[in-house]
Formats: C-alpha cells, sequence, structure tokens
C-alpha cells in the first residue's frame, strides 16, 4: 500500500509556527513516528508553499497511489484549482487539519476540497494524519 501525505502553505513551519495552535513537533519529527506507526505501508511525504506543486503532485501519483493524505492549509479555502485536482485523478483524498478550523475564524469554515474528497479530519493536532492513514488501511 502506498500513501502519500501532501502539506500546504506554512505546515514546513509546523514546530515553530504558533505552537498554541499547531502544537511543538516538527512534521519532520512527527513523519518519523508515523512511518514507524505502520511499517508495511508506503508512506511518502510532500510539503510546498506553491499552488502548483501541489497540484503537480496529486497529478502525479494520482493514478497510482493507493490514498493521499492532504492537507492543503490555507489553500483548502481559496483553491478551485487543487479541487479540481483531486476531482480528475482515481486515488482518493482525505483532507485533514491540524486544528479545529470550525473555531477559527470564519473565513476557514468552508472547504473547497472537502467534496471532492472522501473525508474530513480536522482539530485533533498530527493524529489527524494517522486517522487519514488508518482509514486508507482499514479500507
Amino acid at each position: 500500500m502506498k500513501i502519500l501525505i501532501i502539506n500546504g502553505p506554512n505546515l514546513n513551519l509546523l514546530g515553530k509556527r504558533e505552537p498554541t495552535v499547531y502544537g511543538h513537533q516538527s512534521f519532520d519529527d512527527y513523519f518519523e513516528v508515523l512511518k514507524s506507526s505502520f511499517p508495511k505501508i508506503d508512506i511518502a511525504y510532500f510539503q510546498s508553499n506553491y499552488e502548483g506543486a501541489i497540484i503537480d503532485k496529486v497529478h502525479e501519483v494520482g493514478f497510482t497511489y493507493d490514498g493521499i493524505v492532504l492537507n492543503a492549509g490555507a489553500y483548502t479555502h481559496t483553491s478551485i484549482a487543487i479541487s479540481d485536482a483531486i476531482g480528475a485523478v482515481t486515488t482518493p483524498v482525505v483532507e485533514v487539519h491540524i486544528s479545529n478550523v470550525h473555531a477559527r475564524e470564519k473565513y476557514r469554515h468552508h472547504s473547497y476540497l472537502a467534496a471532492k474528497c472522501v473525508g474530513v479530519i480536522a482539530g485533533l493536532g498530527l493524529d489527524v494524519y494517522r486517522l487519514g492513514i488508518e482509514y486508507f488501511k482499514n479500507k
């Protein structure tokens, strides 16, 4: 089984950026925990602050991987293009958010991606990534 985690803008700063919202652990450290938690799953990771690079990565793996766990960051609330990319591929996508976006600013309450995803997990800290992988593992 092959799963790709895609993180969008500013998520490269996890552990440093707004730790009261996003926690103190870097994603690189957490990614090692994920890989050791799922030794039988080939988990890859990609992060970009650029919308086009995220779209290109969805296109690249969107017909060959078993699942994509996507935290598009702020692009969740603005990107019809990423939504269209998700809709154009056959690999299912789970949308994740570290914080509870519905308890934050109103503009974060709407996702352009959710309708194209098999599910959305939000507000449970970094554990949202594990839960996304669990979904694909148990599917």
